[in-house]
């Protein structure tokens, strides 16, 4: 709880993923991966509850047993590729009434800190906003960008001859995918997570790893490894 907010955590986690098979229980670093999240949320400040959103019987089994509740099964038309993304939210939060703000923390950002978690909840609670996403700094400059057509003809992306500098241009960002957070009652009218009333919590980019393909998984999986997990102790 955060100023007297009760807070409820929701982790997304369907079966069958096609680019990698079993993703979200795949073992990552020593352990299944959405094992990193569900660890992370249950040892968040603020969440006062921490529940999967699944319709696949062994990924409920590995979500128990790291201690996640399992308060219902995902329907399985809830459970496609075409369903969008908020639905399985919204259906959680139907089946979970009598929390003030929801929190979604996808399995595929592992490196997503409980420290990131409550320093979200902290400027969205805290500020009385409506919704609050993480995303990480861009560091390219889209002046340099060009779209291609069918012919394969460049076009500049921005307007105008010459590409802004780097330091002329304002802050830039995009969604990691690692935290979501809404307040309900603004949620149920919405219906979707991310709105122009949304403000923007910055992570840095080694916390901003969402797994999508096999590289990316591999990629993650490295860093964790030889950056996180073996990170000499800093005895200044």
């Amino acid at each position: 709880m955060l100023n007297d907010k009760k807070i409820l955590a929701v982790i997304p986690a369907r079966g069958g993923s096609k680019r990698i098979k079993n993703k979200n229980i795949r073992p990552f670093c020593s352990k299944p991966l959405i094992v990193w999240t569900i660890e992370a949320a249950k040892s968040s400040r603020y969440i006062d509850r921490v529940v999967l959103s699944s319709e696949d019987p062994e990924i409920i089994n590995i979500a128990r047993q790291a201690g996640c509740d399992i308060p219902f099964v995902r329907p399985a038309e809830l459970s496609t590729d075409t369903v969008p993304g908020s639905a399985p939210i919204l259906h959680a939060l139907e089946n979970l009434p009598g929390y003030d703000y929801l929190v979604v923390l996808q399995p595929t950002c592992p490196m997503r800190t409980a420290q990131d978690i409550d320093r979200a909840l902290e400027k969205c609670v805290g500020g009385n906003f409506n919704s609050c996403v993480s995303v990480s700094e861009v560091t390219q400059n889209p002046g340099w960008m060009f779209s291609i057509d069918s012919e394969g003809y460049m076009s500049k992306f921005l307007d105008g001859e010459l590409a802004p500098r780097s330091q002329e241009l304002p802050t830039l960002v995009r969604l990691n995918g690692a935290i979501y957070i809404a307040e309900t009652s603004w949620l149920e009218q919405e219906r979707k997570l991310v709105s122009d009333e949304s403000i923007a919590f910055i992570m840095p980019e080694e916390s901003s790893f969402d797994i999508d393909t096999e590289k990316d998984f591999r990629l993650t999986e490295l860093y964790m490894q030889n950056f996180i997990l073996n990170k000499p102790m800093d005895n200044s």
